[in-house]
């Protein structure tokens, strides 16, 4: 089991990416080794009280130094309360209080020839650090390097165009971009899932957005007979399963029953979902 770093962290960097939304640069090596794709960080405001709770955030990816060593990583957030408003005041040099990595990250998946990651508004987050493992340009949390996906898919839906955050960090990473807005001013007029269905069918489908995204996703995953995980965007207050704050239902052998979406997620198998 990946040890628990709980740490003051210094910021490095905090800038712009869209409206509204940052991406944060934490100088954090022991965590920066040991974390994975699809896992996540909860991130406080230091000597803050009000708001009391850390808030969680995915990785975006790590950050390398010139020998390739990881030395802290990137995370990409939308301001959307006190928290996060606060959070985008912060500069080079101050301190926040970081723990993780927390969470189950995502499938490890065999060889393939093409993976779609879908995601909806703030949900393309997770998946940069994803592209890179898939692609096998970067090992994460101590792992080799190795390439299990000839092929990587993003289908990014935004509200409108301004919305749109690390496109060109995508392409970067050798991933395939298709992008869909709702009000027409980016790519397909219309929802993400809607872009996908008019696509080819990959051999496997990741998601992270809003609920109904990915209601939809899995809808679309049935029909299609493919297996597709979902990366939950559920609410949390201490993400280390203690205040069992962000459960989800789940099937069971006896019908269904609640699981903690910060240590038993927040990747779920979409076939496992109860959807209310």
């Amino acid at each position: 089991m990946t040890p628990l770093v709980h740490a003051s962290v210094e910021v490095i960097e905090n800038v712009q990416v869209a409206r509204q939304t940052y991406r944060i640069r934490l100088r954090c090596p022991a965590l920066a080794r040991a974390i994975r794709p699809g896992q996540f960080v909860m991130v406080r405001l230091s000597g803050h009280s009000d708001p009391l709770l850390g808030r969680p955030f995915a990785l975006y990816d790590t950050v390398l130094d010139e020998g390739g060593q990881p030395v802290g990583i990137d995370v990409v957030y939308l301001i959307v309360g006190k928290a996060t408003g606060l959070l985008s005041k912060h500069r080079q040099g101050d301190q926040l209080d970081v723990w993780g990595p927390l969470g189950n990250g995502f499938p490890d998946l065999k060889a393939l020839d093409h993976i779609a990651l879908v995601a909806g508004g703030i949900g393309q987050t997770p998946f940069l650090a994803y592209v890179r493992a898939l692609l096998g340009a970067r090992g994460y949390g101590g792992r080799s390097v190795q390439r299990t996906a000839q092929r990587v898919s993003l289908y990014y839906g935004v509200r409108s165009s301004d919305l749109a955050a690390g496109v060109a960090d995508f392409l970067a990473a050798g991933a395939t971009v298709h992008l869909a807005s709702d009000d027409g001013t980016l790519g397909f007029r219309g929802f993400v899932t809607e872009l996908l269905a008019g696509h080819e069918t990959p051999q496997h489908l990741v998601g992270c957005g809003p609920e109904p995204m990915l209601h939809a996703l899995a809808q679309l995953a049935g029909s299609w007979n493919v297996p597709c995980h979902l990366s939950l965007e559920t609410p949390m207050a201490c993400g280390v399963g203690i205040c069992f704050s962000c459960v989800t239902r789940v099937r069971t052998a006896e019908g269904w029953d609640y699981r903690r979406v910060c240590v038993d997620g927040p990747i779920f198998d979409a076939t496992d979902l109860v959807w209310s």
